[in-house]
C-alpha cells in the first residue's frame, strides 16, 4: 500500500517509490564517484609532469593552476542562473559533464599538433575543461544534499570517498606505470592516460543520467541573489566559513602546485618514485575517511575543520626535514590524514549551513570564492619562486615555509569567528580523535 504526500508545489508524491529512487540514486552516485575518481587518478598528478615535458616554465606551471582557477571562480557565479534556465539541475549537470569528458581528446592530441607552444595550449585546454567540470558542481552538490540526510552525510560521503580513493590510487599507479613503460616516448604514455580519462568521465556521465533528482525546495521570496550573498559574506556564519576555507586554500596553493616540480626537477626523482610519494596521500585518505566520517556525524563538521586546520600548517613544513623518498611518503601520509578530514567536513558543513531553496547559489558562491583564492595563491607562488632565497639548499623549501606560516596565521586570526550549525555533543580535541564525547549538547 503506497503512502502519498505533497511537495512544495502541491504535487502528489508516492513516498515508497521516492525512497526507492533515492536509494538507487545513492548507489548510482557511488558508481559515478568511482568513474570520476578513475579520471582523477589518471590525470591529477600528471598534468604538471605533462607540462614539464612540454617545456613549461615555473611561471607557466603557476598559470596552469591560476588561470583555470580564475575562470572557474567567475563561471561559478553564473551556474545558478544557468541551472534555473535549464529547468532542473540534471539539465545543467549532464551537458557540462559531457563537455568535460570530450575536452580530454585535444589534450591527448596536443603534443602532435602544437609542439612549439604546447604549454600555452595546455593551459587553455585545462582551463576550458576545468570550467566545464566546475559548472556542474553547484547543481550536483545541491542535488546530493537533497538525496543524503544530514545525519548520514559523514558516513555516506566517507564511504563514497573511500571507494573513489581506491580507484584513484589504482589508476594513479597505472598512469605512473604507463609513463615509466613509455619512458623513451613519453607522449604515448600521456596519450593513453588522457584517453582513459575521457572514457572514465563518459562512464560517469552515464551513471549521472540515471539518477533521480528530488524536487527543488521553493526559494523564499526575499532570498538573496548571488551577488548579494557575495556582498554580505562577512555577515553570516556560512559566509565567514567561506572566507576561512578560502584563506586556507590560498595559503595552501602558494606551494601546492610546486611539490611536483620539487620532486621531478629539483630532486630528480623517477616517475615511479614520484608516483609512490604522490599516491601515499591517496592511500592515507582512503584509510582515514571512515575515521573522520564517523566523528563528523557525531561531533559536528566544524569540530573536524578546527582539528584539521590546526594541523595543516605542519603539512608543507615537513618537507623541510629530508628529501629521502621514504620520509616524504610518511609526510604525505600525514597530509592525507589532515586533508581527508578537512575536505569531508568542509563540504558537509556547507550542505548543513546552506538553505535548501538557495543551496545552489550558496554552493556556487562558496566554490567561486575558494577558486579565486586558489588561483591567486598559485600565481603568488609562481611569482615568488625565482625571487626567494634558498633554504636548506632549495628555493622551494623557502616557498613551503611561507605556505606553512600563512596557513598558521589564518587559523590563529579567523577560525574563532565560525560556529557549528548542528546540535552536537561537546567534545575536546582528544575526545573527537578518540571518539569520546560528553552528553551535554549545544548548537
Amino acid at each position: 500500500m503506497s503512502i502519498n504526500s505533497e511537495d512544495d508545489s502541491g504535487h502528489p508524491i508516492n513516498i515508497y517509490q521516492t525512497r526507492q529512487k533515492v536509494k538507487k540514486s545513492l548507489r548510482l552516485a557511488i558508481w559515478d564517484g568511482g568513474a570520476y575518481a578513475a579520471m582523477l587518478g589518471l590525470t591529477q598528478n600528471y598534468i604538471t609532469p605533462f607540462a614539464l615535458t612540454l617545456q613549461a616554465t615555473a611561471m607557466q606551471i603557476g598559470l596552469l593552476t591560476s588561470v583555470p582557477g580564475f575562470t572557474i571562480a567567475f563561471s561559478q557565479l553564473a551556474a545558478p542562473g544557468l541551472a534555473e534556465r535549464a529547468g532542473n539541475r540534471k539539465r545543467m549537470i549532464l551537458p557540462a559533464v559531457l563537455t568535460h569528458a570530450l575536452l580530454w581528446l585535444p589534450v591527448f592530441l596536443l603534443p602532435y599538433f602544437f609542439t612549439a607552444s604546447g604549454a600555452w595550449w595546455l593551459i587553455a585546454l585545462i582551463t576550458l575543461s576545468s570550467v566545464a567540470d566546475a559548472l556542474a558542481n553547484p547543481a550536483w552538490g545541491s542535488m546530493m544534499a537533497d538525496l543524503v540526510h544530514e545525519d548520514l552525510r559523514g558516513r555516506y560521503f566517507s564511504f563514497r570517498g573511500r571507494i573513489a580513493g581506491v580507484i584513484t590510487l589504482v589508476c594513479s599507479f597505472i598512469a605512473g606505470g604507463m609513463l615509466q613503460l613509455f619512458t623513451g616516448n613519453v607522449f604515448i604514455g600521456f596519450g593513453v592516460i588522457f584517453g582513459g580519462a575521457m572514457l572514465s568521465r563518459l562512464l560517469s556521465l552515464y551513471f549521472l543520467s540515471r539518477m533521480y533528482e528530488p524536487p527543488v525546495a521553493r526559494e523564499r521570496e526575499n532570498a538573496p541573489s548571488v551577488f548579494q550573498i557575495v556582498k554580505n559574506l562577512g555577515r553570516s556564519n556560512l559566509g565567514r566559513f567561506t572566507l576561512y576555507v578560502s584563506l586556507i586554500y590560498f595559503g595552501t596553493m602558494i606551494s601546492g602546485p610546486f611539490f611536483s616540480v620539487f620532486m621531478l626537477r629539483d630532486l630528480h626523482f623517477s616517475y615511479v618514485t614520484y608516483t609512490i610519494i604522490a599516491t601515499a596521500s591517496a592511500i592515507s585518505i582512503l584509510i582515514f575517511l571512515p575515521f573522520w566520517g564517523r566523528r563528523a556525524d557525531r561531533a559536528g563538521n566544524m569540530k573536524i575543520v578546527r582539528i584539521t586546520t590546526c594541523l595543516m600548517p605542519f603539512v608543507p613544513l615537513l618537507w623541510l626535514v629530508s628529501a629521502n623518498p621514504v620520509y616524504l611518503v610518511a609526510a604525505n601520509v600525514f597530509s592525507g590524514f589532515v586533508w581527508s578530514g578537512f575536505n569531508l567536513a568542509t563540504i558537509n558543513f556547507v550542505y548543513d549551513a546552506s538553505e535548501p531553496g538557495s543551496r545552489t547559489k550558496q554552493i556556487a558562491v562558496f566554490n567561486s570564492i575558494v577558486w579565486l583564492a586558489i588561483c591567486i595563491g598559485a600565481l603568488i607562488g609562481g611569482f615568488l619562486i625565482p625571487r626567494l632565497p634558498e633554504l636548506l639548499g632549495y628555493e622551494m623549501r623557502t616557498l613551503f615555509t611561507v605556505s606553512g606560516v600563512v596557513r598558521g596565521l589564518v587559523v590563529i586570526l579567523v577560525l574563532r569567528a565560525i560556529v557549528e550549525v548542528r546540535r552536537v555533543p561537546d567534545a575536546s580535541f582528544f575526545g573527537v580523535l578518540f571518539n569520546r564525547q560528553k552528553t551535554t549538547k549545544k548548537r
